[in-house]
């Protein structure tokens, strides 16, 4: 399965404000910099978030975006499923709304499709927006204990 730009920004995006969790409300601004994304684009996937109940805003020359629930709250899947849709390999599996086609009574494809559809759905449920934060801080330590010579 090949996750779009909308996933993929979004996640970045919902990672950064977990990072930030706490702070305060972050401008989108900010986060667009600091991820490397367009911030009209970022705009957009803050909105279907911001529907979703995942994220919040505030108005006004402080106002920005923080995260509605607190970061060990929050699963991959959570933001995926807003800005992706169902989640499967394919059609005829979704979680959701699967396609069901002529040959889904035998086709021997459809197991290995749910397989792996299930296997994606139980690693993104188990990964948090904080458990990204703690990976984020174990590369950061990581790096630093490099020393680098000329």
């Amino acid at each position: 399965m090949k996750l779009s730009t909308k996933g993929r920004y979004g996640l970045r995006a919902m990672f950064d404000l977990a990072q930030h969790y706490g702070s305060g409300p972050i401008p989108l601004k900010s986060v667009a910099e600091r991820q490397d994304i367009s911030e009209h684009y970022l705009e957009q996937l803050i909105s279907g978030l911001k529907k979703a109940g995942l994220v919040q805003s505030v108005r006004g020359a402080q106002g920005g975006y923080s995260l509605a629930r607190k970061p060990g709250e929050i699963t991959v899947s959570d933001v995926l499923r807003v800005l992706e849709g169902p989640m499967g390999p394919v059609d005829c599996v979704l979680e959701q709304d699967a396609v069901k086609c002529s040959r889904a009574n035998d086709c021997i494809s459809r197991i290995v499709w749910e397989k792996l559809r299930d296997s994606m759905i139980k690693t993104m449920d188990s990964i948090t927006l904080q458990d990204m934060c703690e990976e984020a801080e174990k590369l950061k330590k990581k790096s630093e204990n490099y020393m680098y010579y000329i």
